[in-house]
C-alpha cells in the first residue's frame, strides 16, 4: 500500500514539475527572471524529492520481496517439520530390529529359492554330486546280494576243450 501511495505521489510531483517548467518559461518571456529562478529552485527541490521517493519505492519493493521469500522459507520449514514428524512416526512403527529380521528372512528366502533353482536347473555342486554317489552306493549295497566267495582254493589246471566240435566243456559254460 505504501508503495502504491508513493507512486501516486511520484506522479503528482512529475506533473507539478512539468507545470512549473512551463510556468518558468512563461515568466522568463515576461521578463520576471527572479520569479523564474525561484520557481526553478522549487522545481529542483521537487526533483530531489522525486529521486528520494524512487529510492524509497525501491527499498519498499526489496522489503516486499524479502517478506515473500521469508514466507516461502517458512512454508519450507513447516514442510520439513511435518516430514520429520512423519519419519519419526514411521521409525516408531518399524524398529531397526524389525528391519533386520525382515532383511534376514528375505535373504533366507532368496537363498532357498536359489537352491531350488539350482536343483531344477540340474546344476549340482561337487558336494552334492559326492553325496548323491554315496547314497547311490549305499542303496546298491543294500539290494545287491553277491554270491558267497568259495573258501576252497581254485584249481590250478585250466579245463580242457573237448574234441567234439571245439565246444567248451559244460563246466566252463556254467562258470562264464
Amino acid at each position: 500500500q505504501q508503495r502504491d501511495k508513493l507512486r501516486q505521489y511520484q506522479k503528482r510531483l512529475s506533473l507539478g514539475l512539468e507545470r512549473e517548467r512551463a510556468l518558468a518559461r512563461q515568466l522568463l518571456r515576461d521578463g520576471k527572471k527572479e520569479k523564474a529562478m525561484l520557481l526553478l529552485k522549487k522545481k529542483r527541490y521537487q526533483e530531489q524529492l522525486l529521486d528520494k521517493t524512487e529510492s524509497q519505492i525501491s527499498n519498499l519493493e526489496r522489503m516486499v520481496q524479502d517478506i515473500e521469500f521469508t514466507q516461502i522459507e517458512m512454508k519450507v520449514i513447516e514442510g520439513l517439520k511435518i516430514g520429520n514428524e512423519c519419519l519419526n512416526k514411521m521409525h516408531q512403527v518399524m524398529s531397526i530390529e524389525e528391519v533386520e529380521r525382515i532383511i534376514g528372512e528375505t535373504q533366507d528366502a532368496v537363498e532357498y529359492q536359489r537352491q531350488i533353482d539350482e536343483l531344477l536347473a540340474g546344476s549340482l555342486t561337487e558336494e552334492d554330486e559326492d553325496a548323491i554317489l554315496e547314497e547311490l552306493n549305499a542303496i546298491t549295497q543294500e539290494h545287491l546280494e553277491l554270491p558267497e566267495v568259495p573258501s576252497e582254493p581254485l584249481p590250478e589246471k585250466i579245463p580242457e576243450v573237448s574234441p567234439v566240435k571245439n565246444r567248451p566243456k559244460p563246466e566252463l559254460v556254467a562258470a562264464s
